[in-house]
């Protein structure tokens, strides 16, 4: 029986890997920013539309180094409780105390309005998450940290290529970090992204990523996040795929609204967004449901995944005490079904009988 999981890594052809490789054992730069890194480097700023960009080792550094860089050590963060660990551990390894506030329901993304309810004299930074790919009303926070002079940071690991009314979405808050790890629809099997808005921003990220160090000077207390050669010659390789990938899984996307019309509930992309189709998510009537058609699936070798659940501020310890109705209903009963570039009509068809069989009985 064929297994199916919640994703499956696009990999390139290997003899286009090998020929970039070669290139390692011609010039021995095998890390410490090599020439693939920084081709790398400058063909992804062209491709995503954008000036500032450090490629760190991966996307929880990314957040770690945002911090970092806006000198934010301690205090409290605003931030989603809806979102994988690493957001909210980047805040506490910071030394800083994540304040979860609520999501809008539409689009999981932190909702602003929660947001101005608890700012306060003691808030450094907003960190909110493109869930799902799915952006962040970045237009409203934007007025919000203007208005009350806090910086704003994107959790962007799932939103890579995606656009709002044209414009790259990690053109928007003061950093942007993204995820390229195996699991994202583009990667360079682990590695992460700061973008920034300032270049002054930029330039510290560079020198802290490199233990502070910059031509033998010292300029901060940094941490080694440089990447290595290998890591860039894939991210080399999957970036002539890059737009494949996503048309190829838009037509996975595509079926899988057509099987399970009427059969659960789909998240709508809104108008004048450029997705890039990372994941499925679905949401069931409820928690039980969920189970029933997970049970079902894995008895026959599919594995969707629970993403997010439990609320991080659910996990004892992350647990700030702050309420978030939505966030604590909306993670009992989502699951993001599989969903990758190699999945065919057929296998889409198949799990979707068997949730429409499930929920119908």
């Amino acid at each position: 029986m064929k297994k199916i999981f919640v994703t499956k890594s696009y990999l390139p052809p290997m003899e286009e890997y090998v020929e970039k490789i070669s290139k390692i054992w011609d010039n021995h730069f095998l890390t410490n920013s090599g020439p693939l890194c920084m081709e790398f480097t400058e063909k992804l700023k062209k491709y995503l539309g954008v000036e500032n960009l450090e490629y760190v080792t991966n996307g929880t550094v990314a957040i770690e180094l945002a911090l970092d860089a806006l000198d934010i050590h301690d205090g409290e963060i605003i931030t989603t409780p809806f979102t994988f660990v690493a957001t909210s551990s980047s805040i506490v390894w910071q030394r800083c105390k994540p304040v979860f506030v609520d999501i809008k329901r539409d689009d999981f993304s932190i909702d602003p309005d929660e947001v101005v309810k608890r700012i306060n004299s003691n808030t450094k930074a907003i960190l909110g998450v493109h869930c799902f790919g799915y952006p962040c009303d970045v237009n409203r926070l934007d007025e919000i940290s203007k208005e009350y002079n806090i910086p704003v940071i994107y959790d962007a690991a799932h939103a890579f290529g995606v656009e709002v009314n044209g414009e790259s979405i990690f053109n928007y808050g003061d950093i942007s970090t993204c995820s390229l790890h195996a699991t994202k629809v583009f990667h360079s099997v682990e590695g992460g992204l700061c973008i920034a808005k300032n270049p002054e921003l930029t330039e510290k990220i560079r020198k802290v990523k490199n233990f502070g160090i910059d031509n033998y000077q010292y300029y901060y207390v940094g941490i080694n996040a440089k990447v290595s050669e290998f890591h860039s010659a894939m991210g080399l390789c999957m970036l002539d795929h890059i737009d494949n990938i996503i048309e190829k899984r838009k037509q996975v996307y595509e079926l899988y609204k057509k099987y399970l019309e009427n059969c659960v509930e789909i998240p709508k992309i809104k108008e004048g967004i450029k997705y890039n189709y990372i994941y499925f998510p679905v949401l069931f009537k409820d928690e039980n449901e969920l189970l029933e058609v997970f049970k079902n699936l894995n008895e026959e070798e599919i594995y969707p995944r629970r993403y997010f659940y439990p609320a991080i501020n659910e996990i004892d310890l992350y647990n700030t005490g702050d309420k978030t109705p939505i966030s604590s209903d909306v993670s009992k009963r989502i699951a993001c079904l599989p969903f990758d570039t190699y999945l065919e009509e057929e296998d889409v068809e198949k799990i979707c009988k068997i949730m429409k069989k499930t929920i119908k009985r």
